[in-house]
């Protein structure tokens, strides 16, 4: 972990994606039409979500907390260029960017039911894959978070090397030898790859965030009654595994913290957001990890890192991006705060 006091900031690598949002009237069966009401284009993938919310709740650079930084590989294309753009255009730092002229830039189809604001992905890797743990030079940074996610949807750092660890075990290890805590996310992926896959990383994770799917296929237990106490007992059989600092766990009732070295256990839920307000659901953990990244960073008790990202999440519903519904902060915890959280 770092103590550093020179280092501030939060360097977030990994899924850089297009997101593609379609806003349809119904979920079809096989070979039924179904129609398309809006459609737009947007940030997507945890370590751009995580980014450009935050530069959303802090827009005015010169009162900034700290800096926003991203890295990743997108190719030499327009949704390359776009995301370079819209990047430059927050004030998060792209020094650690690679572009691909060989490989393009990673793009999701987001369905969303206007009805329910369930979504639905269709996804397409591009240079995303190709991103491994030898494209950051940790010698160049003086962030004093690193983000990396999301693992089981980046193909170089998921591989297991002949040394049994994976690639991103290498590039958080790297990491952490330059002095920057390492914050690891998962992706909800429907297969039997958690163990094998995350297992040999996490050792190497200062701090786990995950939602109750994820926490759940990790762990081996049942999260669909996601209760504080189940919970709790996800999130200490996860952390046998050999997270360092903190395991974070969150759903739509509500989220939780365990602090792997004392023990201490924190329970906060969800913003009662108006199902009038709701216009989709996409990003919302990525938002709940950008204001929750905030309070930890800021070294906030654990209890209001939990009630801040519970305010961006809910602040993420109000629109069908990852990012179009993030107030600035103090608004959005206001606006958090006047609908009021869940007993939980």
């Amino acid at each position: 972990m770092s103590t550093g006091i020179s280092q501030q900031g939060i360097l977030a690598a990994g899924n850089l994606i297009v997101d593609h949002v379609k806003l349809i009237d119904t979920w079809p069966s096989q070979d039924a039409l179904v129609s398309i009401l809006s459609q737009e284009s947007s940030n997507g993938g945890g370590p751009y979500n995580v980014t450009k919310d935050l530069a959303r709740l802090f827009p005015h650079l010169d009162s900034r907390p700290f800096p926003i930084a991203i890295a990743g590989l997108v190719g030499d294309d327009p949704d390359g260029r776009w995301i370079q753009d819209d990047c430059a255009a927050y004030g998060i730092d792209t020094t650690n960017l690679g572009v691909s002229d060989e490989f393009s830039t990673s793009y999701t189809d987001v369905m969303t039911v206007a009805s329910t604001g369930r979504r639905t992905f269709f996804h397409q890797r591009g240079a995303n894959a190709r991103f491994d743990e030898t494209a950051i030079d940790f010698s160049k940074t003086t962030c004093r978070l690193f983000y990396l996610g999301y693992l089981l949807l980046l193909d170089a750092l998921d591989e297991v090397r002949p040394d049994g660890r994976s690639g991103a075990a290498h590039l958080l290890a790297r990491a952490s030898q330059a002095g920057i805590t390492t914050v690891v996310d998962l992706v909800s992926e429907e297969s039997d790859r958690f163990r094998g896959v995350i297992a040999p990383t996490l050792p190497e994770a200062d701090l786990l965030l995950t939602n109750e799917f994820e926490a759940g296929r990790l762990s081996g237990i049942d999260l669909t009654d996601f209760t504080p106490e189940n919970a709790r007992n996800a999130a200490a059989a996860i952390r046998e595994m050999g997270v360092r600092q903190l395991i974070v766990i969150h759903a739509p009732a509500g989220a939780v913290a365990l602090d792997c070295q004392s023990g201490e256990f924190v329970a906060s839920g969800s913003v009662r957001v108006p199902d009038e307000e709701i216009k989709g659901a996409v990003g919302a953990g990525d938002a709940f990890a950008a204001g929750f990244l905030y309070g930890f960073h800021e070294s906030l008790p654990l209890a209001e890192s939990l009630r801040i990202g519970a305010c961006v999440a809910a602040n993420c519903l109000r629109h069908p991006t990852a990012s179009g519904g993030i107030l600035p902060f103090q608004e959005c915890l206001a606006l958090g705060e006047s609908w009021g959280f869940r007993e939980f």
